[in-house]
């Protein structure tokens, strides 16, 4: 439309039509430097992602896969730290799931509005951006030495239930603005059928939030996988010489595995440091894949 074409039948006045002029113009500057923010984003993922690929590539072969450590580069492995990794995401997916997903039923379900729901609330929203080496430290003293009968010191189980705690906030926050997004009506339909409100939320609610309630654990699983420095805290180590066998079992991951390859001087672990980047990032995509599957269920049967 043009600015100078009058409305409803009065002129508009020259500072009117100068400061819709300006709004236009800066309306164009945010788009063109959102753009720009977007493509220097792009740009450097797809930097880092083809210089990984060059240095990886070489190196990433079968027998990468299936060896174990060693301090000579070219018979390095990565197995105890991919065996280490899934061990530890099956007990982070475990626990943090009906933990994550019940705590947020409640909030958002059955909770009454009060000072205390209020605090818990809040207390959420801030767990969210703590950084990672707190919870490495409250789970040093809560699963390594307050249960350490149970969990055996620094174990599969320790440093799962403490990157359970990690990302615990994601999953809570995720899942309740899920269960707020499904609209009233869908709860007044079953407590129009006579229905109580558990059996609205687990027949009708909370399979209409599966979706973005699956969402929100990728977000969080994806946090879970990459973070180096809670297990770190939690006594994982950076050189095991063998598989683990249990939950119970001392471990390292893919992170530290990279990590301690990463720091050494020579070149050839450097490369190896790559493939190792190359392997977590697969096992990323697949999880994120399996868990985009089960979400795309829920959504179709919603």
């Amino acid at each position: 439309m043009d600015v100078n074409e009058p409305t409803g039948g009065l002129e508009q006045s020259p500072e009117f039509v100068q400061d819709l002029e300006g709004r236009y113009r800066l309306d164009a500057i945010f788009e063109f430097a959102t753009w720009a923010a977007t493509a220097i984003a792009i740009g450097v993922l797809a930097w880092l992602l083809i210089s990984v690929l060059i240095d990886g590539l070489g190196t990433l072969d079968w027998q990468f896969i299936t060896s174990f450590p060693s301090r000579k580069a070219e018979r390095a492995g990565i197995l105890p730290a991919l065996q280490g990794t899934i061990l530890l995401m099956v007990v982070v997916a475990t626990f943090s799931f009906p933990l994550g997903v019940g705590a947020a039923i409640y909030l958002e379900e059955f909770a009454t509005d009060n000072w205390f729901t209020r605090v818990v609330e809040i207390l959420i929203g801030n767990l969210a951006g703590v950084p990672s080496i707190i919870y490495g430290l409250l789970g040093l003293t809560v699963f390594l030495r307050l249960f350490s009968d149970i969990t055996q010191g620094p174990t599969i189980l320790s440093g799962g239930l403490t990157l359970t705690l990690l990302i615990l906030p994601v999953v809570i926050v995720a899942t309740r603005e899920s269960l707020r997004a499904v609209p009233d009506s869908t709860r007044l339909a079953g407590f129009a059928l006579g229905a109580n409100r558990w059996q609205v939320v687990w027949s009708h609610v909370l399979p209409a939030a599966m979706p973005g309630v699956m969402t929100g654990m990728i977000l969080a699983l994806s946090r879970a996988i990459g973070d180096t420095a809670t297990l770190l805290v939690t006594g994982a180590a950076a050189f095991i010489p063998f598989s683990p066998d249990g939950f119970l079992s001392r471990y390292t991951a893919l992170p530290i595995q990279i990590y301690n390859w990463a720091s050494r001087p020579q070149a050839e672990f450097h490369n190896l440091a790559a493939s190792g980047i190359i392997v977590l990032m697969a096992v990323l995509l697949i999880m994120n894949t399996t868990a985009v599957v089960l979400r795309n269920k829920f959504q179709q049967r919603s």
